[in-house]
């Protein structure tokens, strides 16, 4: 009662400080689902329309207003803030362990504090710190990577003992604890009305909001947004948002051209108190229990506290479509673990009243982060959603990227880890997402080791191989639905201990790993590489030809049979996509790229290629199977597979042709690893897959031949200093800052993508600088490991972040690859890098606050390339894709 009287007060002065909205809505209502007489008509037409008025509807809108974009209409079905954003626990925390999240959530935190004054509504923003408890080592480990990560933001953090954290919270009880972590900035609000005072200053801003109306579906013609159906009518538009919510699966599904957001509703439980006798302060900090799954916030006096239990509910799965989120049902058997958890750490609370246990439904997607961004079928179609019970934390900072996209094409920071484009067809099964949010939900407090992997949903996309493989000990991971093998284990290992091997130290498979990396140096392995995307573009004459020299950054006017490794750049030069692409004919060209890049990339190509019959563009990935071949050997085997000479004269680096394998014709085979070895990679039609795969095993046992994974191929490429797409390159890094100016075509007087920016870099020096560090004084047995996003410190400064690092098995020593920026020391501007700068620094890496001495190199160790090849060509055919 109280929680709906705070409301009503909220949404009165609200309107009453707002005149703009008087006309606009109608007089005070009811809480029932039955329409009201609407006094405003909808505009026939808009730029933008906006469908949900939770957080991040209001958000986007705010944001977009802001940005000086006028022509907005919100729709919201029910009432403003009266879906998911009004039950959220208003906890705005910044402890992210992904580094978008953690900026993110940090713009929301300070976005908020000011939103009051700004609109003249009330936010209840109180800034009261959250405490992050740790039971275990590992717990307080992952702890001390997020504190390296808020430090060197200037996000205060500190790690504290379990006898500090009880002096923050009396109520606390320590027994079991062994440290916790403190962000003095963390806030608490009251929800709704920060959407509320959102919609305020946006509709001073000159959006209309219009309440009480439903969007049925959004027309899209010749692949654009035209316009939006609803209740009251049509509303022409060039863009549209949807920001529905749990309903964004549905609304996406409604129209001719689905658009597939892939998230789904779990009910989430918390409790609310009568205030304590003794009420509780309104500045005590929020408490994180994730070992308990539990979090506890103060609440008017009392408390409120709810959690991620192990056996959670989904929602919703064959669809509904009620307006307001009326209160679910209670269910006190189901919340009781997480109510033991809370008294097992405040047994203070004991004799605590209980007001009520509030049941609403929150959205989660497959990977436990949000999704933002444009569509891959719809232009103008954008979405924000599915925020796995972060919306507060989020809500201000993803609005703002979301904003940024539509009115400058692309957001302020890379947004490539929520990007809607990062799922395909395939993730968006009701059936899958049912089992999925089952298990992402209780992750949400799950401890995350370095490499975990999804348990559900798997098995979906496979290699032809994938039972011959599994039944010689191959251990499993996906990516974009794909099944890849990660190493074998050998007979006789214990191999329950290590599926269950999770650790910030040594892992149990590092052996193993070695000796596959060993095999691809010293005689030759087969790795199924399948998972990449593979297109085939096509062209009646030159069309193909014409239109790829201007999308890619490096020359593809190369003899046929030549393979060219480029960039797919953006406007500002940076890496949209990174891939080799082979000449197969003079029309025609085959193109390989990294596996979760099949749904941007063929979006990007499919926007930016000419609208001409005669260019064709399909892709084949499902067509082709792909065996690496790595090592110094793999000449042999594949010679005597095909009777055809395989060395260097005869099939020079960077070389396709087509070749019969066994029984087997029309097999493409490549003269590249992606590793910086020897070796071929072999596109074989798969329905020959298994043949092949059979014939090369046979043939090579005298050559030592092995299976081998995707950890023995990590350890080799990052020793070589390639660089991955999706993790060491994105579209904010370009090829002059990852010493790649050899594979773009500045100086030959042609056109493309991105030119103007790489001429500017060029000209005037890069900001940043892709380096290699070798860890020094770093025990592999006994230290924490680097995984990625560890803070590099040159002369005891931050300079930046790790992107990727492993074991070099070669040099017996840990090798990180990351950026290095330069700061300005008293205005933090970025200032140019240097080949100096770089090389005169003093480097250390800090693995979850323990730092280690690294020496920083440019360039890779010439020794490790065991054929001498000239340099260029070994550059060129190295670079290593995910």
């Amino acid at each position: 009662a109280a929680r709906m009287f705070l409301r009503l007060l909220s949404d009165i002065q609200w309107r009453a400080a707002n005149p703009k909205w008087r006309g606009i809505t109608s007089s005070r209502r009811s809480t029932s689902t039955t329409a009201e007489p609407h006094p405003v008509s909808l505009p026939a037409q808009a730029q933008v329309v906006i469908c949900g008025g939770g957080i991040t509807g209001t958000s986007v809108a705010y944001h977009l207003s802001k940005m000086g974009w006028k022509d907005i209409v919100l729709l919201e079905q029910g009432r403003l803030a009266a879906g998911t954003t009004r039950f959220c626990a208003g906890i705005v925390s910044t402890a992210r362990p992904m580094s978008i999240e953690l900026k993110m959530a940090h713009y929301s935190n300070k976005l908020y504090e000011q939103l009051e004054q700004e609109t003249g509504v009330p936010t209840g923003y109180t800034k009261t710190g959250s405490i992050s408890l740790a039971q275990t080592q590992d717990r307080l480990i992952s702890l001390k990577r997020i504190a390296s990560s808020l430090n060197v933001m200037g996000i205060p953090c500190e790690i504290i003992t379990p006898k500090e954290a009880v002096q923050l919270h009396p109520l606390i009880n320590i027994h079991d604890l062994v440290g916790a972590m403190y962000v003095p900035e963390d806030a608490l609000v009251t929800s709704a009305n920060v959407s509320l005072a959102l919609a305020t200053a946006a509709s001073r801003n000159g959006v209309q909001i219009h309440e009480r109306t439903s969007v049925s579906h959004v027309t899209v013609q010749k692949g654009r947004v035209t316009g939006v159906e609803t209740d009251r009518g049509r509303i022409q538009c060039q863009y549209f948002v949807n920001c529905a919510g749990q309903w964004a699966y549905e609304l996406g599904h409604s129209g001719e051209e689905p658009v597939h957001i892939p998230l789904h509703a779990c009910e989430h439980f918390y409790l609310l108190t009568h205030p304590l006798a003794e009420p509780l302060s309104s500045s005590l900090p929020t408490v994180v229990d994730p070992d308990g799954r539990i979090y506890v916030r103060n609440w008017q006096g009392g408390i409120l506290s709810g959690g991620f239990e192990k056996n959670p509910k989904p929602l919703f799965t064959e669809g509904r479509n009620q307006l307001e989120i009326q209160n679910l049902q209670e269910d006190w058997d189901h919340f009781a673990p997480l109510l033991s958890a809370l008294l097992r750490r405040m047994p203070g609370l004991e004799a605590l009243q209980i007001m009520q246990l509030v049941n609403c439904p929150e959205s989660f997607t497959p990977d436990m982060r949000c999704i933002m961004g444009e569509s891959p079928t719809a232009r103008g179609y954008f979405v924000l959603a599915g925020m796995n019970s972060a919306g507060i934390s989020y809500g201000g900072g993803a609005g703002k990227y979301l904003a940024e996209w539509m009115v400058n094409g692309y957001p302020s920071d890379n947004v490539w880890p929520l990007d809607l484009k990062r799922f395909g067809t395939l993730q968006s099964s009701r059936t899958f997402l049912r089992h999925r949010v089952m298990e992402v939900m209780p992750l949400m407090c799950d401890l995350k080791v370095p490499r975990w992997d999804f348990q559900t949903g798997r098995q979906l996309r496979t290699s032809p191989l994938y039972d011959r493989l599994d039944a010689q000990g191959a251990r499993w991971m996906e990516k974009h639905g794909f099944e890849r093998v990660k190493y074998f284990v050998p007979p006789g290992k214990d191999l329950l201990d290590l599926d269950h091997s999770k650790t910030f130290y040594k892992p149990d498979w590092f052996d193993i790993v070695g000796a596959e990396v060993k095999c691809c140096k010293e005689a030759v392995c087969v790795i199924d590489m399948s998972s990449f995307t593979k297109f085939e573009i096509s062209s009646t004459g030159d069309q193909a030809l014409e239109s790829l020299q201007y999308l890619f950054s490096n020359d593809l006017d190369v003899p046929v049979g030549h393979v060219v490794h480029t960039g797919m750049l953006n406007e500002k030069g940076g890496y949209e996509n990174d891939c080799s692409i082979a000449r197969l004919s003079k029309r025609s060209f085959f193109m390989i790229s990294p596996t979760d890049q099949q749904v941007h990339c063929w979006a990007w190509l499919k926007n930016r290629l000419p609208d001409d019959s005669n260019l064709t563009l399909e892709d084949v990935t499902w067509k082709y199977t792909a065996l690496n071949l790595i090592g110094p050997r793999a000449v042999d085997v594949l010679s005597e597979l095909s009777y055809a000479p395989m060395t260097a004269e005869h099939f020079p680096s960077l070389f396709c042709k087509e070749m019969s394998v066994g029984y087997a014709n029309g097999i493409r085979v490549m003269s590249i690893t992606h590793t910086g070895e020897p070796g071929f990679v072999l596109y074989i039609p798969i329905e020959y897959a298994l043949h092949v795969y059979n014939e090369v095993m046979n043939m090579g046992q005298k050559y030592g031949i092995r299976n081998a994974g995707y950890y023995a191929l990590r350890s080799l490429r990052i020793e070589k200093f390639f660089a991955f797409w999706g993790q060491d390159l994105d579209a904010f890094t370009t090829p002059m800052e990852c010493g790649r100016e050899f594979q773009v075509k500045l100086e030959k007087g042609m056109d493309f993508v991105g030119q103007e920016a790489l001429l500017e870099q060029k000209q005037n020096g890069v900001y940043k600088r892709f380096t290699m560090f070798i860890l020094e004084d770093h025990d592999t047995d006994m230290d924490l490991w680097p995984w990625w996003g560890e803070p590099i410190f040159r002369n005891g400064r931050y300079v930046g972040k790790t992107t990727s690092s492993a074991y070099s098995y070669t040099l017996e020593r840990h090798v990180c690859l990351g950026f290095v920026h330069n700061f300005d020391e008293k205005t933090g501007e970025e200032l140019v890098v240097t080949t100096d700068f770089i090389n005169q620094g003093e480097y250390e890496i800090d693995i979850a606050g323990q730092r280690f001495q690294a020496k920083a190199k440019l360039y890779p160790f010439s020794s490790l390339f065991t054929q001498r090849r000239r340099k260029d060509e070994v550059e060129l055919s190295g670079y290593q894709r995910e």
